[in-house]
């Protein structure tokens, strides 16, 4: 027999047997989390600098094809992050005339690449005057 229940807002429910009841108790709770989920998205914490590098260095190798040598700087700004990735672009023999190039890595507040641009080449064994 079917049994009537009352909900949190007050309003009576006719239930038609435990199986019902267990149904509308798992949609209720995974509602729940999903407005959880949703106010989580929304004031996603930024990445830690050293996470950051790692995300700039991975998503730019996955885009250019070519390994990073290293991660000269990195910064965080108003919208996440900003990361110079210096990357080999053409290895010579000797090793100090291989062609370098510094790209210039914007990442959002999670960590995701929002863009990229060359902002410098060199050779290997150049050294900047400043």
């Amino acid at each position: 027999m079917a049994a009537d229940e009352e909900d949190e807002a007050g309003e009576t429910r006719r239930l038609s047997g435990k199986k019902t009841a267990r149904k509308t108790a798992r949609k209720t709770s995974s509602v729940r989390a999903g407005s959880r989920e949703s106010e989580t998205e929304r004031t996603a914490r930024r990445v830690s600098a050293p996470r950051a590098m790692r995300y700039a260095a991975e998503q730019l190798e996955e885009l250019l094809g070519r390994a990073p040598e290293a991660v000269s700087s990195v910064k965080p700004t108003e919208d996440g992050w900003q990361a110079d990735v210096e990357v080999l672009e053409l290895e010579r023999v000797p090793a100090t005339t291989s062609v370098m190039a510094t790209y210039r890595v914007v990442l959002d507040k999670e960590g995701e690449l929002v863009a990229y641009e060359r902002t410098r080449r060199y050779t290997r064994g150049q050294i900047d005057r400043r």
